[in-house]
């Protein structure tokens, strides 16, 4: 029974047929102390007598009609089956035998209720099989029989997990078409757009009434928008794909660069703002900067109308995670409507208010989350905006 035991262990962590077959071979021997044990398995019509383990060799690789087989007989009947001397059974074709050292044999099937299988045992000395290695013959087969579904589960899972894996390559590939597209197919109209309105604007100077400059300034200004519609598009696929290059990343120098660049955008703002010392990561440094230039920029950008603008940040330990965030005391948004904040192109503000794409974001989370870690956001309109965000613990 510990030998069961054991053996049912071993089938549950089992994950290809040859291990199963591996497994059970020698199993069903140790546990009637036989002197050969079959692993066979249905065949449409036919017993396939697929592995073995024996004294001598026995019909490893060979295949007979279900009707004139013993194995084939307890999957038709689906009940076992023991018989002291084969050659006074007349279940037994006995010219198959004869060339091998059996004289009694048992054989169970695998699952009964639709047999898929069988394992047989041989002695080579007149043997009569017991109650007790009957029922340990055909526990053993049953666990085998939930084993096989295992394997048939992983391996249906494991071809869906390859087509879907080719898929997505595919998707990538088609994504990095696009993306040459977009960078190079769309750009050039867009030059031709910008070029022309400037050089209109030029051939008519001082012959442009107010009206109509204003319109040649909203076709300048479509242009620079879609222009940085198509660098984000491209920044956000980018994020996507390619191997991570990781790292010790020293955050709070990096968060320090990102903040004297965007001082240096707007140098008659004055901003209060503190970022933690000593705050390290292990990443890619690449993507990292990108996450604080998103989530900086933000901060600066919605803290325009305050005259009292801070932000800050930092790094604290919550139940042994550390948890980095951005936070600042600008214009805040309604959480109600969280859910659209990663979203690709949606945008909480009207562009008028606070210019932007609405695709930083979406470009901070999925380089969070290919770190292993998560972000969210904390924040009150018209009292600032915290984001908060992990990322994976090296082991």
């Amino acid at each position: 029974m510990e030998r069961l035991l054991g053996a049912v262990q071993e089938l549950s962590l089992a994950r290809d047929l040859q291990t199963v077959m591996a497994i059970v071979r020698t199993v069903a021997r140790e546990l009637t102390g036989a002197d050969g044990a079959t692993f066979v398995l249905r065949d449409d019509d036919k017993s396939y007598y697929a592995d073995e383990d024996a004294i001598a060799p026995l019909w490893k690789g060979r295949r007979f009609p279900m009707e004139t087989c013993i194995s084939g007989w307890a999957m038709l009947q689906r009940q076992h089956v023991a018989i002291e001397d084969i050659y006074a059974d007349p279940r037994v074709p006995a010219d198959a035998y004869r060339p091998t050292f059996v004289k009694s044999l048992a054989v169970v099937p695998i699952r009964r209720t639709a047999p898929i299988g069988a394992i047989g045992n041989y002695w080579a000395t007149s043997h009569r099989a017991t109650e007790e290695e009957i029922m340990l013959l055909q526990a053993l087969a049953d666990s085998t029989s939930i084993a096989m579904e295992n394997v048939e589960l992983v391996t249906g899972l494991e071809a869906r997990v390859r087509t879907r894996t080719a898929q997505l390559e595919a998707a990538n590939r088609d994504l990095e078409a696009f993306s040459y597209s977009v960078s190079h197919d769309l750009r050039a109209p867009l030059r031709s757009i910008d070029g022309f309105s400037r050089l209109l604007v030029e051939d008519l100077e001082g012959k442009l009434d107010d009206q109509a400059r204003g319109h040649v300034d909203r076709i300048t200004a479509a242009t620079t928008r879609m222009a940085d519609l198509i660098d984000d598009m491209l920044a956000l696929a980018k994020v996507s794909r390619g191997a991570l290059h990781e790292e010790a990343v020293d955050l709070s120098a990096l968060a320090r660069a990102v903040v004297a660049e965007q001082r240096a955008y707007a140098p008659e703002r004055q901003v209060d703002v503190h970022v933690q010392d000593d705050m390290a990561a292990h990443g890619d440094p690449s993507l990292l900067r990108a996450v604080f230039d998103n989530l900086l920029g933000n901060a600066f950008k919605f803290t325009a109308r305050r005259a009292d603008a801070r932000i800050d940040v930092g790094s604290s330990d919550v139940d042994g995670e550390i948890v980095y965030f951005v936070r600042d005391n600008g214009a805040g948004f309604d959480m109600g409507s969280a859910d659209k904040l990663f979203t690709p192109f949606q945008r909480l503000h009207a562009a008028d208010d606070f210019p932007g794409t609405g695709v930083g974001l979406a470009t901070v989370q999925r380089i969070v989350h290919r770190h292993g870690g998560t972000i969210w956001p904390e924040s009150k309109l018209g009292e600032g905006t915290t984001f908060s965000f992990t990322l994976r613990r090296r082991r």
